[in-house]
């Protein structure tokens, strides 16, 4: 085991890792950051989609130790603050992104590196930067309106339930 430190969410944080620790393991199971999922296992579903040094990297393939020194963005280090949702989150939302929640964190976290990069993106750009997420609810519909919403772009609202 060897210490491993990152500033994860603005905080310099320490934990130990085995040279085979993954970054997702690292976060949840050593500092307690259990917002990024862990789905397939295998770098497929998109569910641990975490940003280092602000570019989007799925965790759950990638080791801990790689990552000494960098900087992590997780699910629980978007929102402001004074507590209110990244424009992102409040917009998966509004727009019913959510479905069961658990592929949520990949899809925001996969979201706000496409906004970083393209801010009015079309709704083809928006799929495209999504393909690496999967969705096992099958509610891509509303996390792509979700998405263009947080862009700023008009988008038909949801009937309310």
């Amino acid at each position: 085991m060897q210490p491993v430190t990152m500033t994860v969410n603005g905080e310099t944080r320490t934990a130990e890792a085995e040279g085979r620790t993954l970054l997702v393991d690292w976060l949840r199971d050593g500092l307690g950051l259990t917002g990024t999922h862990v789905g397939c296992d295998t770098s497929q579903c998109g569910a641990c989609i975490v940003h280092v040094d602000g570019a989007p990297v799925k965790a759950c393939t990638a080791f801990a130790a790689e990552f000494d020194g960098s900087e992590i963005t997780t699910i629980e280090g978007l929102a402001n603050p004074d507590g209110t949702l990244h424009a992102v989150q409040d917009a998966f939302r509004q727009y019913h992104g959510l479905q069961c929640g658990f592929c949520t964190p990949g899809m925001v976290m996969s979201a706000v590196a496409l906004l970083k990069e393209t801010p009015k993106p079309t709704e083809a750009q928006v799929r495209h930067a999504l393909e690496g997420n999967i969705c096992r609810c099958t509610g891509y519909h509303n996390i792509v309106k979700a998405v263009l919403a947080a862009s700023g772009q008009a988008v038909t609202p949801v009937a309310a339930a």
